[in-house]
């Protein structure tokens, strides 16, 4: 029945008979399979990066005391670091990296199964992360760099003086950031002689597609549904019920 309906509007979207619509969806499928062979190639010439050594010697305020950068391989070789937006005495962490993490419990477990360790990483003391964490019910493994240049190092933090100027260097680039702390992923590898080596970072719109949610929403008729308002809907998962007014937690973080 639905190849004898005539085009129709709904809601200012056309609405086509069947065989309509799948000459439709096999054109788009079309894209999308151009799409994932350029994420391929991407994410080959992603792995042939040039790496930097790791100089330092990070140490670390954990769950298990100090650790130190290497420690935090637990025996693997590769390592991925989420650079959690949290400052020391913030009354909580970024509402758009809660975001990211309520991610991360279920699949770190898979990651492991790979030859890869994964942990978040702030500026917040070590306290101050375990009391939000326990809020959140995550149990991931969560590091301070209160006592070291880590953050620094990989431009996720930046001085009072850095930012009185009105730009700071993040995303490979200086430009403005509304706030002292940033988000950002950072890979290391390490190898047989115990030599650790910086293999990639990302960070502004390159954290999307890490994020589950957005991909399903990508799909959804509304989509992510932001514009002109960026990612001032998220919440904490804690206040979405009870929250009328968006924070500016992370305003323009998505166009970083």
């Amino acid at each position: 029945m639905s190849t004898l309906l005539t085009s129709t509007v709904v809601q200012d979207h056309a609405v086509v008979p069947e065989n309509e619509w799948i000459a439709q969806r096999k054109e788009l499928l079309r894209k999308e399979k151009e799409f994932t062979r350029l994420r391929d190639e991407l994410s080959r010439q992603r792995r042939e990066l040039a790496w930097v050594k790791v100089e330092k010697n990070y140490v670390f305020d954990g769950p298990r005391g100090k650790e130190t950068l290497a420690e935090l391989f637990e025996g693997r070789s590769q390592l991925i670091i989420y650079h959690f937006m949290f400052g020391p005495g913030w009354d909580e962490g970024c509402k758009s990296c809660s975001f990211e993490a309520d991610h991360f419990n279920s699949f770190i477990v898979h990651l492991n199964a790979r030859d890869v360790s994964m942990a978040a990483i702030s500026r917040a003391t070590l306290g101050e992360i375990q009391k939000f964490q326990q809020r959140m019910g995550w149990s991931f493994k969560w590091l301070s760099s209160y006592a070291n240049d880590f953050n620094r190092d990989y431009h996720v933090s930046f001085t009072p003086e850095e930012m009185a100027k009105g730009s700071v260097y993040y995303n490979y680039t200086m430009q403005r950031f509304p706030r002292e702390e940033a988000p950002g992923v950072s890979v290391f590898y390490k190898n047989a002689a115990g030599e650790i080596f910086h293999t990639y970072s990302t960070y502004g719109r390159g954290l999307d597609l890490l994020l589950g949610a957005y991909n399903y929403l990508d799909m959804v008729p509304k989509g992510r549904d932001e514009e002109g308002r960026g990612m001032s809907w998220v919440r904490h998962r804690d206040k979405y019920e009870h929250s009328k007014t968006a924070g500016a937690c992370c305003a323009g973080e998505q166009q970083a």
